[in-house]
């Protein structure tokens, strides 16, 4: 018998070996369901000791019906889908797992930025249809010496950085919680938002969501913005007010979008994005690979391990818990 109930919330794997690799260690064996009501959750997880989410509604009225649980632990990088405030004022730490898909949004975003410049796409279709015309994709533009901006400097795109300064591009970029030695170092200047729509040939979104960043592009940004300018989303959909968007991409104020994320998941199929050919579109796939699923398994299996163990977890969101809960440094003997 399990010495800990641990459920995964929901999920859309396939196997769950990475987690029970971990949690097996510990004396534990998952119990899975699939739940997509708050009612459905606290049905389930009334009585666990620990909760692994993947999209699954973790609100405050779930955290108040669990009677004993000790960590929350998300499977990704973002945690809008948890109450983290009420999670904290509960004693309940919140794990999520930062670094699992550096490398998998970075090239992601890049790939779609080249198929933007390049028009790729576009070209693709044409081909396929028995046309054989480079002028379809005029105008292109060098990417040496062009601008993009990143909305965000966090750990994904510095990676982004990085590799975009390979190809010849200057960066630029808007956080406010970056100090500029900081981003000094990776030779990207600090502007502000304002600053950026109206630099930037390439524009990538990579900030959390939450209440500040919800639609924080919108018609006041979309109106900075270059004419031939393309935006690229690889974070959360509801970033970019999507009518805003269509408007923008209807009467020409910029020249095309990458979207890896909508505010509406599974896209509708009336949306008119799928109508544009200067848009591009792929299904929430930038932080897929093998081996990413995999380390993001294990490590958020190992952020309930920790907590279960008595321990803070590696990856950890409200470290404001801290002064309800006195669990040891993993470091500390």
């Amino acid at each position: 018998m399990s010495r800990f109930k641990v459920v995964v919330t929901d999920y859309e794997y396939e196997t769950f070996a990475p987690e029970q690799e971990v949690l097996s260690e510990i004396g534990v064996e998952l119990t899975l369901a699939q739940c997509h009501t708050e009612e459905e959750v606290i049905a389930a997880c009334i009585d666990a000791d620990a909760l692994i989410s993947q999209y699954a509604p973790i609100s405050r009225n779930v955290i108040e019906n669990l009677e004993k649980c000790q960590v929350i632990a998300r499977y990704g990088v973002g945690f809008n889908t948890i109450d983290v405030e009420a999670a904290t004022e509960k004693g309940i730490v919140v794990g999520n797992v930062t670094d699992y898909c550096l490398d998998e949004v970075s090239d992601h975003t890049i790939a779609l930025l080249l198929a933007c410049a390049r028009k790729i796409t576009k070209l693709n279709n044409a081909v396929k249809k028995g046309i054989w015309d480079f002028n379809l994709s005029v105008p292109v533009f060098r990417l040496r010496g062009r601008t993009l901006g990143l909305v965000g400097l966090g750990n994904i795109p510095r990676t982004v950085a990085k590799k975009a300064q390979v190809f010849g591009l200057d960066v630029i970029a808007f956080d406010p919680f970056v100090p500029e030695t900081v981003a000094s170092e990776l030779d990207i200047r600090l502007v502000s938002l304002d600053e950026l729509c109206e630099m930037s040939d390439y524009i990538s979104v990579h900030v959390p969501l939450n209440q500040y960043t919800e639609g924080m592009i919108s018609v006041n940004q979309f109106n900075r913005m270059k004419k031939e300018a393309f935006i690229i989303n690889t974070a959360r959909g509801p970033i970019i007010d999507e009518q805003a968007l269509i408007q923008a991409l209807q009467v020409g104020k910029i020249a095309g979008a990458a979207l890896d994320v909508l505010e509406v998941e599974p896209i509708a199929p009336t949306n008119p994005l799928l109508q544009m050919d200067n848009v591009i579109l792929t299904p929430h796939a930038a932080f897929y690979s093998i081996e990413a699923e995999n380390e993001l398994k294990m490590k958020t299996a190992q952020n309930v391990a920790d907590v279960l163990s008595g321990f803070y977890p590696t990856y950890f969101v409200n470290k404001d818990v801290k002064e309800m809960v006195k669990l040891k440094e993993k470091d500390a003997k």
